[in-house]
Order: structure tokens, then C-alpha cells, then sequence
């Protein structure tokens, strides 16, 4: 799990209700397979997550996620789409759940 961490990615501004989530999934993977958007093979894509308008995008490879956040912007264009959105690519942090863990216990 570890491993995957360091090959996902957060995507933000995820147009919310707009298309079936199948749908949604599917254009999410083609942006980011798609070398114009310096990206590469998708391993897996999680969406909907529990945050609207968030996925993560899970790479083969390490390196294509550094290319993927060099990229100054990125616009989701599909033709089953009204317009364009621009996407808010950040690093993927697994350090969240960790946080709940480690909260001291005290006795009550």
C-alpha cells in the first residue's frame, strides 16, 4: 500500500452530478493516459470518493506522476462534457489515517 501511495495522485474539481460515475471514471482515465497531459498507464482510478468532486488516480509508474504535477494546468475536455473543467492535481499524502492512530488515549 505504501508503494501505491507514491503512484497516486488527488485530483480536485471533478465536475459533481453531471454524468454517471462509470462515465466520469472513464474521462478521468483518458485525460490522464493521454501524453499531452504527461501522463500514462492508469492502474486505478477511485471515484466517487467521499469528498464531491474528488478522485485519486493510482499510475504503473512512479515517474508519471512527477510529470503529471509539472503540468501547469489541467482542463477535463471530453465531448460528453457541456465545457471544459480545469483539475487541481496535488501529490497524494497517506499521513491523514496516521494522524487518527497516533492521538494519545487517555483513561477516562
Amino acid at each position: 500500500e505504501a508503494d501505491k501511495s507514491a503512484r497516486r495522485i488527488v485530483v480536485t474539481g471533478v465536475p459533481h452530478g453531471l454524468l454517471h460515475h462509470d462515465v466520469m471514471t472513464d474521462i478521468l482515465i483518458i485525460h490522464f493516459q493521454k501524453s499531452k497531459n504527461n501522463g500514462g498507464d492508469v492502474e486505478e482510478v477511485k471515484y466517487p470518493t467521499e469528498k464531491k468532486g474528488v478522485a485519486y488516480v493510482t499510475f504503473e509508474d512512479q515517474a508519471v506522476v512527477e510529470s503529471v504535477l509539472k503540468k501547469d494546468q489541467h482542463l477535463l475536455e471530453d465531448q460528453r462534457l457541456s465545457r471544459s473543467y480545469p483539475l487541481t492535481v496535488t501529490r497524494y499524502s497517506g499521513n491523514v489515517s496516521s494522524l487518527v492512530i497516533n492521538l494519545p488515549v487517555f483513561p477516562l
